[in-house]
């Protein structure tokens, strides 16, 4: 990945307002790019806030739920690196109950039992 984009991401991943999180969201993990689809679904992570969490969490593709596997383990990990868990395990349980996708579904449910562990 280029530095000034990894640099970009990183000066994103500090900004708490909402802009950030669409320009991550629109840019970053719609990346063709692995590397760059990892980092961005971390840095959503990072932020633990709702808006950013919900991105990797209930979106096909994103997150927890992208097609590389390895994109959506480094998402599974720094959310089992988070000190506060109240967001995540909230947004787990809403799209366990009512996402309209089984897929969805079933990772959400992956990742709250790992967090019980």
């Amino acid at each position: 990945m280029n530095k000034k984009i990894s640099q970009i991401i990183d000066a994103l991943t500090m900004h708490q307002d909402n802009d950030s999180i669409r320009v991550l969201e629109t840019l970053g993990t719609n990346s063709s790019d692995n590397d760059i689809r990892e980092k961005t679904s971390r840095a959503l992570v990072k932020k633990n806030v709702h808006d950013s969490l919900k991105v990797v969490i209930i979106n096909e593709g994103k997150g927890i739920n992208d097609l590389s596997p390895v994109v959506a383990m480094s998402t599974i990990n720094e959310i089992l690196a988070l000190k506060d868990k109240t967001e995540v395990l909230h947004i787990l349980e809403d799209t366990i109950n009512m996402h309209s996708s089984e897929t969805v579904r079933e990772n959400a449910a992956s990742v709250k039992s790992l967090l019980a562990l």
